[in-house]
């Protein structure tokens, strides 16, 4: 592919068009206003700039030439002119998903795939009204921030061409991204669903009066999450043998919250405690400083990526 289309150029859509010109394509950023396109465009500059002061953009054809392949669009129908893909990046309102899709599947050839980067919706429902092509429609839902977490979940809904998709994963790999396939159009899609899964049970246990809130996630992040980035969960039980897991799981199972309704987080919500926008959630953020835990956050990312880079490069 040479022209992506990315259509939203909020924190989302910045970093795909990023990734998208490092490895060479030519992007052409449409959003809400030309004005927004800009800011999308510069959110996408620093997204570059962060990149190379961290050697992450030594597998870019031309990485010096990126800046100069990101454009900005007057409309959806400039920005799709003989794209090869379209990303949709826009804000989680079914309404205006499910409108930019027809409007898409009419300005675009059969062979574009049009992909969604929602993060919670399906597929199904925001390509419900394309009615010429709806077979190279999917989700391509990347993690935020999107130039530095390397995962693509690609969710597949029962029209979904599988070769389309299959290309897409192509594509998506020489972005420098790690796509994965969800054969099922499902709440939540693949990595989500195991997220929320943990996040039922953090906030369980700081209910129950297990821990803390501080300790259950210096708990997550002093032991599991330091392994997650080269030994998965299934590697996990491969390795110490599926008996003793089984075991394990026996015991704790019967003892873990498997309700539907997160009690503890719908408590904090009816008290108006929405976490950072409120000052207060399950952490008290007058005393917390959420800038600096962003930095945190984005530099263990690029350590992580650095350190794996290294390890790959040694065994190449």
């Amino acid at each position: 592919m040479q022209k992506i289309a990315v259509i939203g150029a909020g924190m989302m859509g910045s970093g795909i068009a990023a990734m998208a010109a490092l490895a060479g394509r030519t992007v052409a950023l449409a959003a809400r206003s030309e004005a927004s396109a800009r800011r999308g465009r510069e959110n996408a500059l620093a997204c570059l700039a962060q990149l190379a002061e961290n050697g992450l953009d030594v597998h870019s054809p031309d990485a010096a030439g990126a800046p100069a392949r990101i454009l900005c669009a007057k409309s959806n129908e400039e920005a799709v002119q003989g794209a090869q893909m379209v990303v949709e990046a826009i804000s989680e309102d079914l309404g205006a998903k499910q409108a930019l899709f027809e409007q898409l599947d009419e300005l675009l050839d059969a062979d574009v795939p049009i992909v969604s980067n929602t993060s919670g919706m399906r597929i199904t429902d925001i390509a419900a009204r394309v009615r010429r092509y709806p077979q190279r429609t999917m989700t391509a839902h990347f993690w935020l921030p999107a130039h530095l977490v390397p995962l693509v979940e690609i969710v597949l809904w029962e029209k979904t061409d599988r070769a389309m998709a299959l290309a897409v994963r192509e594509e998506l790999r020489a972005w420098d991204k790690q796509p994965v396939l969800v054969n099922r159009d499902l709440p939540g899609q693949l990595a989500n669903r195991i997220l929320q899964a943990v996040i039922r049970e953090a906030s369980n246990i700081v209910a129950s009066g297990l821990a803390s809130a501080e300790d259950v996630d210096t708990a997550v992040k002093a032991g599991m999450g330091l392994r997650f980035p080269a030994w998965g969960p299934l590697e996990h039980v491969d390795a110490v043998g599926l008996d003793l897991c089984l075991s394990v799981q026996e015991n704790v199972l019967p003892g873990l919250d498997n309700g539907t309704d997160n009690a503890a987080m719908r408590r904090l919500v009816a008290q108006g405690q929405l976490g950072h926008k409120t000052r207060h959630g399950f952490y008290d953020w007058t005393q917390k400083d959420m800038d600096a835990l962003v930095r945190r956050r984005d530099a263990c990312i690029i350590a992580a990526r650095r350190a794996l880079q290294d390890i790959h490069e040694e065994k190449g």
